[in-house]
């Protein structure tokens, strides 16, 4: 199990939405690369990092931040936001990427999910994120009738590496996971899942490494951290005992 840290980039800062509204942003730092050295150095073995306006516009808007950020980190980098081509993966994967995050993409052209995964084996994950266990893309402006479970489903066999689970209606609003909703997603799917999405204490970190049986192999938070609700040493103490 991982707990993972979260940096999300809106103009160059390091910010945190709530429930994935453009307008509903807090500035945490002016300093993203910096912000991401910060959870390297605090013990993070894998950091996710979203290029916001990218998930918003459909194509990478901080490209040289989510770089920059790889090249100073000594951990690895999960990368998503606008990601909609073989050429952009590519160039994320060259810069050090250790996995591309596929979203809105995968709901609309999963052919697409099946081409990259052949392109780049084991590199590429899928962010899949749900209002009331329905899909939801381009940033979460959009709603589809599809159920999170069934896209999980079909795209088991384009060779992804694993799941991004995120109920949006929790994310940014510290009111605990939905972890009816996780532990649904997790047994819908033989692949590694990581749950993200309205952690705001220590007990919600302590409830998710529950799910670890049914899939649950990593735990995003960004907000609970930066409001220093918790402090990450302490997500790794409740790690060690979990696995002792």
């Amino acid at each position: 199990m991982k707990i993972i840290p979260a940096v999300d980039i809106k103009k160059g800062r390091c910010v945190r939405l709530s429930q994935g509204m453009a307008d509903q942003e807090t500035v945490y730092s002016d300093d993203p690369v910096a912000m991401a050295c910060h959870w390297d150095e605090e013990g993070a073995s894998l950091i996710h990092i979203v290029d916001l306006d990218g998930a918003f516009e459909g194509q990478p808007a901080n490209a040289e931040i989510v770089k920059n950020i790889i090249y100073n980190s000594s951990v690895d980098i999960q990368v998503g936001g606008g990601i909609r081509s073989l050429k952009t993966i590519e160039q994320y994967i060259n810069a050090g990427a250790y996995r591309i995050i596929l979203g809105t993409i995968a709901y609309k052209e999963p052919e697409f999910v099946a081409s990259a995964c052949k392109e780049f084996p084991g590199k590429i994950i899928v962010g899949i994120d749900a209002r009331d266990g329905n899909v939801a893309f381009n940033g979460w402006v959009e709603v589809s009738d599809q159920r999170a479970t069934d896209l999980a489903k079909n795209l088991e066999s384009s060779g992804v590496a694993g799941y991004i689970f995120t109920d949006i209606s929790r994310d940014g609003m510290l009111q605990g996971p939905n972890l009816k909703s996780i532990k649904e997603f997790s047994e819908s799917t033989s692949l590694p899942v990581i749950a993200s999405g309205g952690v705001g204490k220590l007990k919600d970190i302590e409830d998710l490494l529950a799910l670890e049986p049914n899939g649950v192999e990593g735990i995003i938070t960004g907000k609970a951290l930066y409001d220093k609700s918790f402090t990450y040493a302490q997500t790794l103490q409740l790690l060690n005992l979990h696995a002792g």
